[in-house]
């Protein structure tokens, strides 16, 4: 197929679909909103899983590339209670099954594994408007435009592409995360470093709690998470970061200490990451010329699966491009009929990982679902 492919969107699965057509020969460009590869940082660890992620990289040719990234020893897991106390503790066995990786390390592979130009940076999408015969013209915030033969909506949760699917708009989830990073934590915040250990940590109540990250350099990436309003976020002022931590550690108060200077502690302003989902079941009739992946075409819930889906997905689509040569339709609707029966699957699984971890056994939920064998993160 010579028809160039136009993808929305260099997350990891954009990037990851944008590998493999490069590697069947068919011409790609993506468009991002970012203002480069290294405007802003990426997130925290993954830990991508054989079946999709790893998977996922296998097609794209790059399986040695991400074992080079891999933060060998990341992938031990303790579960504490509020109090600090050890209630469950896994070493890091040296696995692939679920190995921890920074997400920008990931990123990076995979877009230095594409040829220079093949990502048009400062590109953020404004509006796509059906031309007709499958062909579609975006439009940009710079003035710029472009008009796409086969267009990809890679672009997360609040996709523009969706519209021209879609009239789903996704809702909040009721619960929020709260990014905060701790540095050169052995020697400046030892009782956080002691209590996070050398991998995962998780120390839970219903409805919230903290899950932290021991992260390559000597950091400490921390997530807390609360099952609150969206007001109630709305409340708390992000731009002052001293009043901001204040207030949501307010939250914790008679935690143990080390884990509430997780956040008091923190030393960058902490990001708000409110969560929103699209209908378990989300679908659409097939448009010619259009599809989705990743959060575009199916934001849910934080089960683990997110960024691991949307490579698989990004994956498929690329293999199902490239079977098909004369016949972009057939692909679209071959990825469509896989990629909607997954979601579904995995947002119904989400949302029961979410209620173990969360719900009203938390944190005996989580110790019973790793003792049981799944060492599923959130």
């Amino acid at each position: 197929m010579t028809t160039p492919v136009t993808v929305v969107g260099a997350g990891l699965g954009g990037l990851t679909l944008a590998r493999v057509l490069h590697i069947n020969g068919i011409p790609v460009t993506v468009y991002d909103a970012e203002a480069s590869a290294e405007a802003r940082t990426q997130g925290g660890q993954l830990d991508l899983h054989e079946n999709d992620g790893q998977l996922a990289l296998d097609i794209a040719g790059l399986t040695s590339e991400y074992r080079s990234i891999i933060n060998w020893g990341g992938g031990a897991q303790r579960i504490l209670d509020q109090h600090g106390a050890v209630l469950l503790e896994l070493p890091d066995n040296g696995s692939m099954t679920r190995p921890e990786a920074l997400r920008g390390d990931i990123r990076r592979i995979l877009l230095e594994s594409l040829p220079a130009g093949t990502v048009q940076w400062g590109k953020k999408l404004v509006s796509a408007t059906a031309l007709g015969q499958g062909r579609h013209e975006l439009t940009f915030a710079d003035g710029a435009s472009a008009v796409s033969e086969l267009l990809v909506g890679a672009e997360g949760t609040w996709s523009k592409v969706r519209s021209l699917l879609s009239d789903e708009k996704p809702t909040y989830a009721g619960m929020s995360y709260v990014d905060t990073y701790l540095h050169d934590v052995d020697e400046r915040h030892p009782e956080a470093a002691a209590a996070v250990g050398t991998g995962a940590m998780y120390a839970l109540v219903p409805g919230q709690g903290f899950l932290a990250h021991r992260e390559a350099g000597d950091v400490i990436h921390t997530y807390v998470v609360l099952s609150r309003p969206l007001d109630w976020f709305t409340e708390i002022d992000f731009t002052d970061a001293d009043a901001a931590r204040k207030q949501v550690a307010a939250e914790f108060d008679g935690w143990a200490p080390e884990l509430v200077s997780l956040i008091t502690d923190g030393e960058t302003a902490p990001i708000l990451r409110s969560i929103h989902r699209l209908p378990d079941r989300h679908r659409w009739e097939r448009v010619p010329g259009v599809t989705l992946l990743g959060d575009a075409a199916h934001a849910t819930l934080p089960g683990g699966e997110g960024a691991n889906l949307a490579m698989l997905d990004g994956a498929e689509l690329g293999q199902a491009i490239a079977a098909h040569p004369d016949d972009a339709e057939a692909a679209f609707a071959a990825y469509e009929e896989v990629m909607f029966v997954r979601s579904e699957a995995e947002a119904v699984a989400a949302q029961q990982t979410i209620e173990l971890i969360f719900g009203a056994r938390a944190p005996f939920g989580l110790v019973d679902l790793i003792n049981g064998g799944d060492e599923q993160s959130a």
